[in-house]
């Protein structure tokens, strides 16, 4: 599945699935958890009133990455 949806990702990878992002990170069970948990601090943040910015322009270098990451699982499935 690619998605940008952290808690999505946390259920795909818990049902033994594959999940990728857009920026090209393929979602583990060693990484989800700590992913989701940064989500739910940068969220609290958010709530709170403090303006935390937002990710990077997606660039190049991002487009780059999860090409390689796609073809990495593709080729895992042959």
């Amino acid at each position: 599945m690619i998605t940008a949806d952290i808690p999505l990702a946390a259920l795909v990878v818990e049902k033994k699935a594959t999940a990728l992002n857009v920026r090209g990170e393929i979602y583990t069970e060693e990484n989800v958890q700590e992913r989701l948990s940064m989500r739910n601090f940068m969220k609290d943040l958010r709530d709170s009133g403090i303006n935390s910015g937002g990710p990077p322009a997606f660039g190049p270098k991002d487009k780059e990455r999860f090409a390689n990451a796609f073809n990495k699982i593709l080729n895992s499935l042959r």
